[in-house]
Order: structure tokens, then C-alpha cells, then sequence
């Protein structure tokens, strides 16, 4: 027996992004776990209790402490966990290693090249080997093992010389020498990853494209569609650039100062709708989770649930119109009118 098959029209389509376009629940799920260690709470029950709303939402829930003038930083911060779990195992971990030139262990030593382990407290997308590794040396001046070398020696000279006096040294050489000993040792402390850090690097949470999506997106002509998230911008950019989705104009973030509230609340896709020029009532939404199916219910949009994130029986009594396997079950043409149609298969 064939699967039912409806059709409908709408003018336009408003997405929610992860679970929905992109899977980055595994590098989600490891960001909220690393904070309910962090704040002595069961993983399992924090993972749950955060999926499909807003960190700032979340955060102002399980770690209260925060101040109203400190949040935005902390989401972004959190944001960027986010990020870094999707990319250690590629960037850090077994992963890289596929790609990685077989070098001499000297070669890629920080006294011989420049080069220092990467930078892993910062984010991933700008994680990169240091400034030093790319500039021009001057064959004239001495390496930077050679002058560490040095200064090594250096410090076992006596301190009383000829005519008692100490070692006499260039200033200006011996100032810069110092400035990079400085550096290096610097960085060689930030280069040393924490647990957590560790951990993220040998585990694949990579962010994947979902089925269909790059179908559905291709069909929906240019300003007909946005993308109404629960992340802020950060992490939201950061997926759908690391799958290949270009992010729409209209891509409402959970930072937008625009929100009086966020998922389930249905003020994300109202106001997606609204920067598009259309009515929400008019619009298809697509959500995999049930505060997102909810708000997309709230807005007055038609609903299609998609089981990606959640299994049928977690979502299928949220209010959806249509609760489908995945994108590829929904099919949009462009019609003559204007309109969207939409034909979905159950």
C-alpha cells in the first residue's frame, strides 16, 4: 500500500537550523554535558531539559550566577564550545591525520620552525599555527633556537667577568630575544589542552547536512525563505557554513535584540515571517523539536515535524500538521502564481 500524499500551497518557508537543516547534536550535547559536570548536575537531564531553546535561555536557568551584562559574552563563549567539539576530532584529533604531511618530529618542533602546537582555547575557526610560522626571517639574524640556546648558556656564565664586570650584551638583541622567550612560553602554556579538550578530539561530532535539505533549499526561490534558530549567531553561521548552506538574508539568531522570547514562544518565526513580507499564517514551517513545533503551531504557520533529531513518538504529540522521516519525504514547486507547493508524503 503506497504512503498517503498531501498537497498544499504557502508563500513561504521558515527553518529551524539545527536538527532541522544541519545535525550538530552530538557536538551540542558534549557542549551541555561539559557544562552540567561544571556545575555538578546529571548530563542526561540538562541535555534534555536545553534541546531546542535558546543557550541564553538555558544558561540563565542552570547557571543563575551569571550577570545580566555578562551573558552575551558566556553564550558566545559556550557558542564556541559548541563549535570546538564539532571540529577537534578533524582539526586535533585523529581525523587530521589523515591529511597530515610525514614529517620529521623535528620539523614542526616551535624551537626549529616557529611553529607551536594550535591554539586550542580559542575558536576553532580561527584556531591556526602561530603568526611567527609565516614571517620572514632574515638570514642575517640568528634562529630562535640558536638565540634561546644562548641565553641558555648565557645564564651560567659568572656573574663577575673582566675587570668585574659582567658579561656585556646588546641591548636592543637581547630585548627582542627575551620578548620572544616570553612569547613562547606563553605559548606553550595555552597550548596545553584541558580534559575536556582532550576528550573532544577523539570523538567525531562533525556538523552534517541532513537528507533533503540541499533539494528543498535549491527549489525555494531567493527571498522566500529564512531561518529562525535558537542558537545565536555564532554557532548558527558556524553550522550551515561548515555543511555549505549559505545563511539567508533573513536568519532570525537567538541574539537578536528583536525577541521579547524564544522557543516555544512563537516570536522567532513571527519575526522571520514579518522581515520577509509575509504573513507566518501563510508560511510552512520545518522543526525537529517539540518547543520548535510548538512556536511554529503559535505562530499560526502549517507544521512539518521532521524525525531527525527526535524519535516519532517524542514529537508527534507537539501539534504538528505533518510529521514525516526526514526532508527528502517533502517536495516544493514554484508555481505560476507565486506560490509555493508543497507535496508531502507520509
Amino acid at each position: 500500500m503506497s504512503s498517503p500524499v498531501h498537497t498544499f500551497y504557502a508563500d513561504a518557508v521558515l527553518f529551524d537550523m539545527d536538527g532541522t537543516l544541519t545535525d550538530s547534536i552530538a557536538a551540542v550535547e558534549a557542549a551541555w554535558g561539559k557544562v552540567a559536570k561544571d556545575i555538578g548536575q546529571d548530563p542526561a537531564y540538562v541535555i534534555a531539559a536545553t534541546h531546542g531553546k535558546r543557550a541564553v535561555d538555558n544558561l540563565a536557568q542552570f547557571k543563575p550566577h551569571i550577570k545580566a551584562h555578562e551573558m552575551d559574552d558566556e553564550v558566545e563563549n559556550f557558542e564556541k564550545t559548541i563549535l570546538f567539539f564539532a571540529d577537534a576530532y578533524n582539526m586535533h584529533g585523529p581525523g587530521s591525520q589523515a591529511t597530515s604531511p610525514i614529517t620529521s618530529p623535528f620539523i614542526n618542533s616551535p624551537l626549529s620552525s616557529g611553529y607551536a602546537t594550535p591554539d586550542l582555547s580559542i575558536s576553532p575557526s580561527s584556531s591556526a599555527p602561530s603568526s611567527r610560522a609565516s614571517s620572514f626571517v632574515s638570514p642575517r639574524r640568528p634562529s630562535f633556537a640558536t638565540k634561546l640556546n644562548n641565553m641558555l648558556t648565557m645564564s651560567v656564565v659568572p656573574e663577575v667577568s673582566i675587570h668585574g664586570q659582567g658579561p656585556q650584551f646588546d641591548e636592543s638583541i637581547m630585548e627582542e630575544d627575551q620578548q620572544d622567550i616570553v612569547m613562547f612560553e606563553t605559548n606553550q602554556k595555552k597550548h596545553i589542552l584541558e580534559a575536556w579538550q582532550q576528550e573532544a578530539t577523539s570523538v567525531d561530532r562533525s556538523v552534517r547536512i541532513l537528507p533533503g535539505v540541499k533539494r528543498m533549499m535549491s527549489s525555494i526561490p531567493e527571498g522566500r525563505y529564512a531561518v529562525a534558530t535558537s542558537g545565536a549567531k555564532t554557532y548558527a553561521h558556524g553550522c550551515m557554513t561548515r555543511v555549505g548552506i549559505t545563511p539567508p538574508k533573513i536568519t532570525i539568531t537567538a541574539d537578536d535584540k528583536r525577541l521579547k522570547a524564544g522557543k516555544p514562544a512563537p516570536d522567532p518565526f513571527l519575526l522571520a515571517a514579518s522581515e520577509l513580507g509575509f504573513s507566518a499564517k501563510n508560511c510552512v514551517v520545518f522543526e525537529d523539536s517539540p518547543s520548535g513545533i510548538r512556536a511554529g503551531v503559535a505562530s499560526g504557520a502549517t507544521v512539518i515535524a521532521v524525525c531527525t533529531s527526535h524519535e516519532r513518538r517524542q514529537i508527534e504529540n507537539a501539534g504538528a500538521h505533518f510529521l514525516v522521516e526526514n526532508m527528502e519525504k517533502v517536495k516544493c514547486e514554484p508555481c505560476a502564481d507565486g506560490r509555493l507547493k508543497f507535496t508531502v508524503q507520509l
